[in-house]
């Protein structure tokens, strides 16, 4: 059989292009592999559970629009298939005068893009978060938190639904492409195997510059891994905050800063930090791959995005292997919490492109062939837009087809 459709990666971003795919199409036919038994299994399941609102994106961009329509659609999708949801909305907690000035400017932004948002001052804060220190806040109303895994996986359930079919314990480990079709090399089960489709798409997230190479696409990029390490609050704490509390962002970091983040479940987590990954699929407190090290040091890109940020990666490697100093940046707006408070909590990993010239991509980055679509770079956050995220690539899937 040749599939008319082919879809790699059942992380979130996959699994919605997979089941708007067979909504478009239904007469199609549409296989969707993940290399998992389970879907989600990496950035997907391995992220903070929030739904985010849209503060921190410029204006009129495709992220803001996205972030936006992803919370009215992720909503409506949890409340259409009974999945336990909550919006309880985000504190952005400024603690000096500089940041309480970066805070106006967000405060600014948030407005601008129609987001629904409330300045509180310091009084407020206090009334609303007693164990919360600052200066003030923004109030972020729209915020919410969701099991993403859960989200993903009934997904799937709509695109069997549909007629779609789905493989799990499928690895690709080989692509090829000639005038009519694509075929992929697959371990299935221990077992070799050849899939082939009229075309294929990849959402293959932290193999995605892998992917690329298997059909001899030439590119400028690559996945750098970085590691976001969480803690878990003790049950007893979790009550300690009402709200999802974050710092005001610095503009000159490329990531959000350690917050304290309420979970769908009850719990409460710090985190994540943003230390360099030495192993793409690495979760646990120590993880090599010679080969993702390999890829990595021998790319021009990597060192000068090392070089660009050698003093915060050296502070935020010395955060994750010395405890106190990652208590610090959370004591910073929660002086009540001690080291004792902060237990086990899985990583995350964040398949960052980085293009040659060591700029960080931060917008949609695609890659293709005459019969194939990379997505190579799908932007943050990507599992709250990940509908309208779904949306925009089978557009694109769209106009490559009719031109």
């Amino acid at each position: 059989m040749i599939y008319d459709y082919l879809i790699i990666g059942g992380g979130i971003v996959g699994v919605s292009t997979a089941w708007q795919l067979k909504q478009r199409h239904p007469e199609k036919s549409v296989l969707l592999v993940e290399k998992e038994a389970v879907y989600a299994k990496h950035q997907t399941g391995h992220n903070s559970g929030v739904i985010h609102a849209g503060v921190y994106y410029a204006p009129g961009s495709l992220k803001a629009q996205f972030c936006k329509e992803g919370v009215a659609a992720t909503i409506k999708f949890c409340e259409e298939n009974n999945i336990k949801y909550e919006q309880c909305g985000k504190l952005l907690v400024a603690t000096n005068k500089l940041e309480h000035e970066r805070m106006l400017a967000l405060y600014e932004r948030c407005q601008t893009n129609g987001i629904s948002v409330e300045l509180i001052d310091q009084k407020e804060l206090n009334e609303l978060e007693p164990d919360i220190v600052g200066t003030g806040a923004i109030k972020v109303h729209d915020t919410g938190i969701v099991d993403y895994q859960q989200v993903t996986t009934a997904m799937a359930g709509r695109f069997e639904e549909l007629g779609g079919e789905t493989r799990l314990n499928t690895e690709v480990v080989n692509l090829s492409e000639d005038a009519n079709s694509v075929t992929a090399d697959v371990m299935r089960n221990g077992k070799f195997e050849q899939i082939q489709a009229r075309f294929l798409i990849t959402c293959s997230g932290l193999m995605a510059d892998r992917t690329t190479k298997m059909l001899g696409i030439e590119t400028d990029f690559q996945i750098v891994p970085f590691r976001g390490e969480y803690y878990r609050l003790g049950p007893e704490h979790n009550q300690i905050v009402k709200h999802l509390i974050y710092p005001i962002p610095d503009p000159e970091l490329p990531f959000l800063g350690v917050h304290l983040t309420r979970m769908i479940d009850g719990s409460v987590t710090v985190g994540p930090n943003a230390v360099q990954g030495w192993k793409r699929e690495g979760y646990g407190r120590i993880n090599i791959s010679l080969k993702d090290i390999w890829d990595m040091v021998t790319f021009s890109g990597f060192w000068k995005v090392l070089k660009a940020n050698l003093k915060v990666g050296l502070i935020e490697t010395k955060n994750s292997w010395w405890k106190p100093g990652y208590l610090k940046t959370v004591q910073k707006y929660c002086p009540k919490l001690k080291l004792e408070d902060l237990q086990p909590y899985p990583a995350g990993i964040r398949a960052q492109a980085v293009m040659k010239d060591g700029s960080l991509v931060h917008d949609f980055l695609f890659a293709e062939s005459a019969r194939s679509l990379h997505v190579c770079n799908a932007p943050s956050p990507a599992a709250t837009s990940s509908i309208p995220i779904g949306g925009y690539i089978c557009d694109k899937l769209a106009e490559k087809l009719e031109g």
